[in-house]
């Protein structure tokens, strides 16, 4: 299984711009990282990016193009879920 993640050390106005389409026109579920989600700890752009990207990612057929964000995000085989806050993922 894969998961889609944001790349650490990326620029923050780029990472933003990413979270913003892929909130946005990507049409990713971003209601978990709102204030009161279960995924809006820890309110970080690098976390809620992170999961935005998978959402997108998971939505799209899980393809390696679904995971570029403008080389704003990687492919990873390490689950990023944590506590209350569940990424999704295929099988």
């Amino acid at each position: 299984m894969n998961w889609c993640v944001a790349r650490p050390g990326v620029p923050q106005g780029d990472l933003k711009i990413a979270l913003d389409w892929a909130c946005g026109m990507g049409k990713a579920d971003c209601r978990p990282i709102q204030a009161g989600g279960p995924c809006f700890e820890p309110d970080t752009l690098l976390s809620h990016a992170s999961y935005a990207f998978n959402n997108y990612y998971q939505q799209n057929g899980n393809n390696d193009i679904a995971c570029y964000f403008g080389g704003t995000a990687a492919l990873t085989r390490h689950n990023p879920s944590y506590g209350r806050c569940s990424y999704v993922s295929s099988a």
